[in-house]
């Protein structure tokens, strides 16, 4: 069982470092830069980034990450793992919760809500500006809880 535990703890440290580096960048310039382009432009980049990223590494390693992390939850809580699973646990758990139920239930649907908007009308610059905000903050958690739970995952390999 420690190998397992041990493999999973090492390929979820990689993949939240990884998740915690493309969500820190659209927090940090992306978002600002595709607003920058203006409201067409820009909602048009940010469409084609959402499109494309569905169809890339990206999503095999979202869910792989949550899973693993999901999994590390659940042995620790089990007893399964480590003799102070306390440290893995939580920062599994603020993976889960912090990227992946984040990322479900706001800014996928978000994504959704400005993949059907027109660019060129009104309504959709509205929905794009509106998306602007409400979809980096989302962001910002995600990146601070990727970056937590890659810290308290390399605590808990101590």
């Amino acid at each position: 069982m420690e190998l397992i535990v041990d493999g999973l703890l090492w390929f979820s440290v990689l993949s939240t470092g990884i998740m915690a580096g493309v969500y820190f960048t659209f927090t940090t310039f992306a978002m600002r830069s595709f607003a920058e382009l203006g409201d067409e432009a820009g909602m048009r980049a940010m469409q084609s980034i959402n499109r494309v990223i569905l169809r890339s590494p990206f999503l095999p390693l979202f869910f792989l990450s949550t899973l693993a992390c999901a999994a590390l939850v659940v042995l620790g809580l089990l007893g399964l793992a480590r003799d102070d699973p306390w440290a893995m646990v939580a920062g599994a758990a603020t993976y889960v919760l912090g990227m992946f139920a984040v990322t479900a239930a706001g800014n996928v649907p978000l994504n959704n809500q400005l993949d059907a908007a027109d660019p060129v009308t009104e309504q959709g610059r509205a929905v794009w500006r509106d998306y602007l905000v409400r979809w980096t903050r989302l962001n910002h958690v995600r990146t601070v809880a990727c970056c937590v739970a890659m810290v308290m995952l390399v605590w808990s390999m101590n």
